[in-house]
């Protein structure tokens, strides 16, 4: 494929913006974007440089023919112009979730099989250096064969951020979307693809939050909190989704010999106290990584008995894209691959819509609550 990929990007927001700058750092042409609201498309199109914009999903795509598209909303609306882009052809790009169920997301990932397109699924934090490494230290021996892996997280998120997707099931929120897709994808690209077994629980600790006006970024929406929360004309809305999860797995390792078990907790609106962190416990060592995301740095529990601190590989950070932001990085590398895979080069195995749908299904289990035992019946 000699000629120059064409991208159509779907979503204004933080995240349109930074696949756009992802696609044109992979020598792709942005010929369009679409948003929901014309003053906003109107605004950002002239801010990134883009000729062609609106409102018309479909006039897009028949307007400016993109070969790929990229999905830059809330997973509730990907449904509909995920499924009329595969329609018309397109390899699509979605950010996560894939949708807001798994019915839809499966529905979506088998359209794409039926039309051979090509399909990325941006839960793409197991890109960040430190996690690259953690893989290639696990791979080569350094803790023994993997046992077991923690994942603690505390956002301690502003309560009274503007209602909006985020808190809403339905158009894809919820910290399940929106944390534990990245941390899956995470924990599944160092030890294992395969996930044998899930059980979790989830809370909604929030209830409600103030209707505000005029939020588009998602990046910018804590600047929207109400100055006054006590005002009698203030509007709110009412969550309907998790804002905290605990979730343990089971997953399949060609190094071990027993499945690995997998502890996911998060507090969305929780104070951390200590470092957010990841560790990987095996029959020799331990690998803990700082940060909720694996920000860094890597420590290794060896022979020694004690925590080391390790350096990154230098093939590890020269393979890095050369950008701010961990998030924008990481759409910039998968953007590389999928990018690359289209043209027909070789490239390492990347996330699909076929893990966007297991994903979603999984949200589903654990969403439903139902792994409790009563035991109030027992003998004290």
């Amino acid at each position: 494929m000699n000629s120059t990929l064409k991208v159509l990007i779907s979503g204004t927001g933080f995240a349109g913006q930074g696949h756009a700058d992802a696609f044109r750092a992979a020598g792709v042409k942005v010929v369009g974007i679409v948003g929901r609201t014309p003053k906003v498309v109107e605004e950002v199109a002239l801010k990134k440089g883009i000729s062609y914009y609106g409102t018309n999903w479909q006039q897009a795509l028949e307007d400016c023919k993109p070969d790929i598209v990229s999905i830059a909303t809330p997973g509730g609306a990907h449904y509909e112009t995920i499924t009329q882009a595969i329609n018309y052809g397109c390899h699509v790009f979605s950010d996560k979730p894939l949708t807001h169920n798994g019915e839809t997301a499966i529905a979506l990932y088998e359209l794409a099989e039926k039309k051979q397109v090509k399909t990325a699924f941006a839960s793409s934090f197991r890109y960040m250096p430190h996690i690259l490494h953690a893989k290639q230290l696990i791979a080569d021996g350094a803790i023994g064969e993997p046992t077991e892996v923690e994942c603690m997280s505390h956002f301690n998120l502003e309560r009274d951020i503007p209602f909006g997707w985020s808190h809403r099931k339905e158009d894809g929120g919820g910290r399940l979307n929106n944390n534990f897709t990245h941390m899956m994808s995470i924990v599944t690209s160092v030890i294992g693809e395969n996930i044998l077994s899930i059980i979790g629980e989830v809370r909604d600790d929030l209830g409600k939050a103030p209707i505000v006006e005029g939020v588009h970024n998602f990046k910018t929406r804590r600047d929207f909190i109400p100055k006054d929360l006590n005002d009698p004309t203030l509007k709110w809305g009412e969550s309907n989704v998790e804002w905290s999860y605990t979730v343990m797995a089971q997953l399949e390792s060609q190094i071990a010999t027993k499945p690995v078990s997998v502890l996911f907790k998060h507090g969305g609106l929780n104070p951390r106290f200590n470092e957010d962190h990841i560790v990987f416990y095996g029959t020799k060592g331990a690998i803990y990584i700082k940060g909720h995301y694996g920000m860094g740095p890597l420590y290794l529990w060896d022979d020694s008995k004690t925590w080391n601190e390790q350096a990154l590989p230098q093939d590890i950070v020269d393979n890095q894209p050369q950008v701010d932001g961990d998030t924008e990085r990481n759409w910039h590398y998968l953007v590389r691959e999928f990018v690359k895979d289209i043209k027909g080069e070789n490239v390492a195995p990347y996330q699909s819509f076929k893990d966007g749908s297991l994903y979603q299904q999984l949200i589903d289990l654990i969403r439903e609550n139902n792994n409790w035992t009563d035991v109030r019946h027992l003998q004290h």
